[in-house]
């Protein structure tokens, strides 16, 4: 579909608003501050924009507007230097929320515990902003959503709970634009990363590029919220089902025996087109992997359809944590140790390599197992990660998993250690050294040449 051309002024708000964007007079709010909504406040700010943060986590805003950074993607000079120069604020609070201009709402969109939408936090924040509103603003939904949330669920509240002289779409403005935040990729950002908008309406679609031109160079405009709606499942869907792709064949190279999957993902990586490389490993993490195919697989149902394949591909990726598992208890079978006593520590908690998000990464799966398996005791090592807790059943107990420190005592003293994450600062020579057994699900440990330390390596999807 071609991109969306400047519609013109319908409404004196459009117009004021698009004057205000120009002279960066515009006042920018961003509810949730956290992988999503920080950076962008931080952009926004950077670019001259007055910015408020809206977040209700309190400890959040204290150290934001003391100007302590708490998202490792962002430089910690450059959010102290935004804070200090008045254009950065938080607040827990919306109580002037009738200055904010652009609205972006940046909340967790979870799936219930039987796998279905829950639009909590939409519902909130749009109801919290709803009384805000006035002739001027634009409202841009960012979080990740099924296709629609922005015109069933965000459009009738502002309708409802709004000031009744206000009309969607000529006062006041809606958009939806998804997140596109790769945390730990340096290359390529908030700003350099191009993103897609659609409105309910002509004009909101072309304020919502304008308001994002901003800050992002590339801004590619499509009909309407449903269509950048279901991009986004697309776009997440895609790596699930390409990740399970190969998760799925690493188990029968390992039951062939003979075959690595790695092996054979370097060798079809060396065709210049038709092919994208996805690798084997423990399973997926992170907010939109995990969740994006059971949006689909909800949406699909109400419109009496089945998306077998993505289902499909959501379930070997879910399966995956407990292949590691049985991968560790065979490691742990061929020492002289008893299930009950032994001692496994895993290498990185957090979702991917280098990063210190921890949402729905497979570590915590993999260590509920372990111990529902009866082994003795489990550590994990991850050097961003502080602290790290488990749910260990559907009562809400919760247990803190002790963290132990990379060392070639800590790895002789556990008969398995199992990579989880690959981060980095991981030195792979020392784990191959001192651990009596490896289970490397993330291939990290491939520098590793020696037989004699390779013979204790267990591979996933190694043969």
């Amino acid at each position: 579909m071609p991109e969306t051309v400047s519609a013109p002024d319908t409404t004196d708000a459009a117009a004021q608003l698009r004057r205000r964007l120009d002279t960066t007079e515009a006042i920018v709010g961003v509810v949730g501050l956290g992988y999503v909504g920080l950076p962008l406040a931080a952009e926004y700010s950077a670019q001259g924009f007055e910015t408020r943060g809206i977040d209700l986590d309190e400890d959040r805003v204290r150290r934001l507007n003391a100007g302590d950074n708490y998202m490792e993607d962002l430089d910690d000079e450059a959010i102290e230097g935004l804070v200090e120069t008045g254009r950065l604020r938080a607040t827990p609070h919306y109580e002037d929320g009738g200055e904010i201009d652009v609205w972006f709402l940046c909340v967790p969109t979870p799936v219930t515990e039987t796998n279905e939408p829950d639009p909590a936090y939409i519902e909130a924040a749009t109801r919290s902003i709803a009384p805000h509103l006035r002739p001027g603003q634009l409202v841009v939904l960012k979080s990740t959503t099924y296709p629609g949330t922005t015109e069933e669920v965000v459009a009738p509240i502002l309708r409802e709970e709004g000031p009744d002289s206000l009309t969607l779409g000529e006062e006041v403005f809606l958009a939806f634009s998804p997140e596109r935040i790769d945390p730990g990729n340096e290359e390529y950002t908030t700003a350099n990363t191009p993103v897609v908008a659609g409105g309910v309406t002509e004009t909101g679609t072309d304020l919502a590029r304008q308001a994002l031109e901003q800050i992002i160079a590339e801004v590619h405009t499509v009909s309407g919220p449903k269509p950048a709606e279901m991009e986004k499942l697309l776009e997440n869907t895609f790596r699930s089902v390409n990740i399970a792709l190969v998760n799925e064949l690493a188990q029968l190279c390992e039951r062939m025996g003979d075959v690595s999957m790695w092996e054979v993902v370097e060798a079809a990586a060396t065709k210049p087109f038709g092919f994208m490389p996805f690798y084997p490993g423990p399973g997926v993490g992170g907010h939109c992997i995990p969740i994006d195919p059971h949006y689909l697989s909800w949406l699909a149902e109400k419109h009496d359809f089945e998306t077998s394949f993505i289902t499909l591909s959501a379930r070997i990726n879910e399966e995956m944590p407990a292949a590691v598992v049985e991968s560790v208890v065979e490691a742990l079978a061929r020492q002289p140790v008893r299930l009950q006593n032994s001692e496994v520590l895993v290498l990185g908690v957090a979702f991917k390599g280098n990063v210190n998000d921890t949402r729905h990464a497979p570590a915590g799966k993999v260590i509920r197992l372990l111990h529902e398996k009866g082994v003795g005791d489990v550590r994990y090592h991850d050097p961003h990660v502080d602290a790290f807790q488990v749910p260990t059943g559907g009562n809400g107990t919760i247990m803190e998993v002790p963290s132990a420190d990379l060392t070639p005592e800590t790895l002789r003293q556990h008969e398995v250690a199992v990579v989880v994450t690959d981060h980095d600062a991981m030195d792979p020579h020392l784990v191959a050294e001192h651990a009596p057994a490896v289970v490397d699900t993330r291939n990290a440990l491939d520098t590793v040449t020696d037989p004699a330390l390779r013979a204790k390596i267990m591979l996933l999807g190694a043969g």
